[in-house]
């Protein structure tokens, strides 16, 4: 399923590069959302309720979190002036990077969950103070690319290109024998690494709904598949959600707490996925309905 719609979506959808519209955008993003509730039910029909809801729960959240990632996504091609004809190759190359990275942290995740269950408490520290953090913050955490050790070292290792070349991330320069990368290698380098910073808060947060690996990952899997479609739908309007990082902070700090008292407390995923899906509809609905002030940041 998951194979098949990637690859209608990159030989179908984009044999050209040209900008995605947002009609196109919308009808992508329409299509994940329904595989993922597609594939939920047939975990319902297969393992029953209790995996099913997990997995909805999942899902929630890995899709909720993969907004922040968007926010970083259109600050980053802002900076580097990515054209929009070739921001789809770059999310799509990401996305594939991303499904590996995460397949094994989560393997790893899993071996060390189950051979030492205290990693469960450092994980659920880890979250309630990344959520405390992401409260209380006042910064929009802009990225800056000039300051990532990852693309300084690629600089320094592989020679570069100054201008871009069309889609191409290698290309070779008039007169020139040897590889160069272009600006939207660089792009893509460090689209990959920020999305190790952002699986460092949502590979825990799942593992505080499930330690089922197959569960954790598909639900990773479907949220990450959606991303690319929801840029493009999202993008322009991220000002629209201006109280869904206090919601996803609340959201990261009651899984903490889920997983620092576990041991004792026992909190059922129906609880779990109510209070997720209840916080961020409040923050979503607050944003739409609370006029920003003047001079209100919009993140």
């Amino acid at each position: 399923m998951v194979t098949g719609a990637l690859a209608i979506d990159l030989g179908l959808a984009h044999k050209e590069s040209k900008p995605v519209t947002t009609k196109e955008a919308a009808i992508w993003t329409a299509i994940w959302a329904t595989l993922a509730l597609v594939f939920n039910g047939l975990i319902w029909w297969s393992k029953g309720a209790a995996p099913a809801l997990e997995f909805l729960t999942g899902y929630l959240i890995e899709f909720s979190l993969s907004v922040d990632n968007i926010f970083v996504f259109i600050m980053l091609f802002s900076y580097f002036v990515v054209a929009p004809a070739y921001r789809h190759r770059v999310l799509f190359w990401g996305i594939i990077g991303a499904l590996v990275m995460r397949a094994t942290m989560i393997g790893v995740g899993t071996a060390l969950i189950t051979r030492f269950h205290w990693v469960m408490y450092i994980f659920g520290a880890f979250l309630l103070f990344t959520g405390i953090k992401m409260g209380i913050s006042k910064e929009d955490g802009e990225p800056d690319p000039d300051k990532n050790p990852i693309v300084g070292a690629f600089k320094k290792l592989f020679p570069t290109t100054s201008e871009y070349h069309g889609e191409s991330f290698f290309v070779k320069e008039a007169g020139s024998t040897a590889w160069k990368a272009t600006p939207l290698f660089i792009v893509l380098l460090v689209v990959e690494t920020t999305d190790v910073m952002f699986a460092l808060d949502s590979i825990p947060a799942i593992f505080a709904i499930t330690k089922d690996p197959f569960i954790v990952f598909t639900s990773n899997v479907f949220a990450i598949l959606g991303l690319r479609s929801l840029y493009f739908l999202l993008d322009g309007i991220m000002g629209l959600f201006r109280f869904l990082k206090i919601g996803l902070a609340v959201v990261l700090s009651f899984i903490g707490v889920k997983m620092l008292i576990a041991e004792w407390y026992h909190i059922e995923i129906m609880v779990s996925l109510g209070v997720v899906f209840g916080v961020l509809a409040v923050s979503i609905l607050a944003s739409i309905l609370i006029p920003a002030k003047d001079g209100e940041s919009h993140k």
